[in-house]
């Protein structure tokens, strides 16, 4: 657990750059950042871009000098390293052109979907989430999890199940649900594949799926594949709820936290699906476990 710095490699604006990074969390790279005078626009994303004549003094104040590659191995190991794709230069590119395949016939709708899912009130319920989401459905797909009679809405619902979001559980799932209802006949879906979208969309308000509900299943399992990353990017994800509640009392936001992921856990299994279960089960209830027990400690 340590601030890493890895060697002055990379040039830029007549220099080179150094990285500076935290293996623990955000906020302890952000707290050594300031002690040690960095400016905030040196900071992107995951770590800080530090120019040569400052190195010296960072590892005078506690930086551990460490290779390149050990520097990236560490900061993967944490969870806390942002892959490309999912940094937000790249994202709306990634997210578009799956939009083009998923509905050719209505780019505009993908773009005004994105600009939603981009609201700078959002930590975690942002364009991220929506790749992690659909990349998770596909993942459950390829291993053989059926979705149900209307494969395109389970898809669908993910790109819609929290373009609103507010930060109010349940009416942000209908609103959601009321826009998908309002959007997509003039995008072409229509019927029963419109009311099975809109069906989904309020199914993750409570992730608890009938057990033949195949598409409640995938996408309910999709949404929730976050819960059994790796403990780094657990912490991670858990972090990000946190600044998108930073206007509640701390004691309060803590004390809530702990009682639904403890309502959670007691739910029965977290993953509707097999292959969920298999894949994320054991991780998910162990970053939970430790989650619950550091917020009540902490209280």
């Amino acid at each position: 657990m340590a601030i890493l710095i890895d060697p002055p490699l990379w040039p830029a604006h007549g220099t080179l750059f150094s990285h500076l990074v935290s293996d623990t969390s955000i906020e302890e790279l952000h707290a050594f950042a300031r002690t040690a005078g960095l400016p905030e626009r040196a900071f992107d994303r995951d770590h800080y871009d530090v120019p040569q004549r400052r190195q010296a003094t960072l590892v005078a104040a506690g930086a551990l000098p460490v290779s390149a590659s050990e520097l990236v191995r560490r900061l993967l190991r944490s969870g806390l390293r942002i892959p490309a794709r999912e940094r937000p230069e790249r994202l709306d590119a990634v997210l578009l052109a799956r939009w083009e395949v998923l509905l050719p016939g209505a780019p505009q709708l993908g773009r005004d979907l994105l600009t939603r899912w981009s609201e700078e009130h959002r930590s975690y319920h942002d364009r991220a989430h929506l790749l992690a989401v659909l990349a998770a459905i596909d993942r459950l797909v390829s291993a053989g999890e059926p979705s149900g009679a209307h494969p395109r809405a389970v898809v669908l619902a993910a790109w819609f199940h929290d373009a609103v979001y507010a930060g109010v559980p349940g009416g942000d799932e209908e609103a959601s649900a009321a826009l998908a209802a309002a959007l997509l006949p003039g995008a072409g879906i229509g019927g029963p594949e419109c009311a099975e979208v809109i069906r989904l969309v309020r199914l993750t308000a409570t992730h608890r799926p009938m057990a033949a509900d195949a598409a409640g299943a995938l996408l309910c399992d999709a949404d929730l594949e976050v819960l059994g990353r790796s403990t780094g990017a657990y912490a991670r994800y858990a972090q990000s709820v946190h600044r998108e509640y930073a206007h509640v009392p701390e004691a309060i936001f803590r004390d809530g936290r702990a009682r639904i992921l403890s309502a959670l856990l007691e739910s029965g299994s977290l993953y509707s699906t097999p292959t969920g279960a298999a894949l994320w089960e054991g991780s998910a209830r162990a970053n939970l476990t430790a989650e619950i027990t550091a917020l009540r400690s902490a209280g």
